[in-house]
């Protein structure tokens, strides 16, 4: 059976919302993302069970998850919808201007760098491309563009602790942006492990950047003391500017906030690009990424 009989004998409309329970975890956060109740959620994952014949998801306490039939239809499901895709970025490529809506997920520094100067860009070439972005770690953007809640992401990558592949997802290098070590002006460093004693301002734990940050200072012989914890790079720069911690930061944003004495830590955190395989060939996406990577 080929995918076209596969579709027409299964409601598409119906394996994207199984879809969506993979990625999404609960049927709350599925009815949340699309506007059902969980309780036509169910329902509508009861009439795709009689049509498949077999049971798609089953409890787990007060969860569900799905079954290992479920699983196989997803999989197939991804390649639909990736066909699917690719036939929208056709017709976008046929129209005579470049115009449509496209969402980036992005982290703070580059949203305070890259993306504003993209923006200007955009206005002047592509006045019909409408671009939105949020703030979103990479550890929830990923999967919220698989999810097909935004159509780019800009993440990063810290040494020794690269993102694994997902199918499906497409990415490319945007640039390397150095990892400085950001100290008062009267506190200049000679070394980073003379700044055992120091009080630190990090990421919170369980983020990509604080697992970095910690295991280079542990490298240099000595568990940071991390007295201020916050997402907020730029408060991490502030608080070095009032002499009241030592911090990391990306080359990306350090020159621009703050009097404070830089010295390079040697490591560099990979800025990347990803987008949906099969999206690429879309005008207003490929617009985006063109500005993006001029920006830089």
């Amino acid at each position: 059976m080929n995918r076209i009989e596969w579709l027409v004998m299964y409601d598409l409309h119906r394996l994207r919302l199984l879809r969506e329970l993979k990625h999404r975890g609960t049927l709350a956060a599925v009815g949340d993302a699309l506007g059902y109740s969980a309780s036509a959620i169910s329902h509508q994952l009861a009439i795709l069970e009689r049509e498949v014949g077999v049971p798609v998801i089953e409890p787990v306490g007060r969860r569900v998850r799905l079954t290992d039939a479920a699983e196989l239809l997803v999989a197939h499901t991804e390649r639909v919808l990736l066909e699917l895709e690719q036939a929208e970025a056709a017709i976008a490529a046929s129209r005579s201007s470049v115009s449509g809506q496209v969402r980036i997920a992005t982290f703070q520094t580059a949203a305070h760098t890259i993306v504003p100067s993209a923006l200007d860009r955009l206005a002047d070439e592509h006045p019909g491309v409408d671009v939105s972005f949020q703030h979103v770690h990479a550890e929830h953007a990923l999967p919220a563009l698989l999810a097909r809640d935004v159509d780019l992401v800009l993440y990063e990558e810290y040494p020794g602790s690269p993102v694994a592949p997902i199918t499906n997802i497409t990415t490319e290098h945007l640039l390397d942006d150095p990892m400085l070590i950001a100290t008062p002006a009267a506190h200049a460093a000679s070394s980073l492990a003379g700044l055992a004693d120091a009080r630190w301002a990090m990421e919170p734990s369980g983020t990509r950047a604080r697992e970095w940050a910690a295991a280079t200072c542990r490298a240099a012989g000595f568990e940071p003391r991390v007295a201020f914890e916050s997402v907020d790079v730029l408060l991490h720069a502030r608080l070095v500017a009032q002499g009241r911690a030592i911090a990391f930061l990306p080359a990306l944003i350090a020159n621009t906030v703050g009097e404070f004495t830089l010295t390079p830590s040697g490591a560099s955190r990979d800025i990347r690009l990803a987008t949906r395989t099969g999206s690429q060939a879309n005008p207003a996406l490929e617009a985006v990424r063109r500005a993006l990577r001029a920006s830089v």
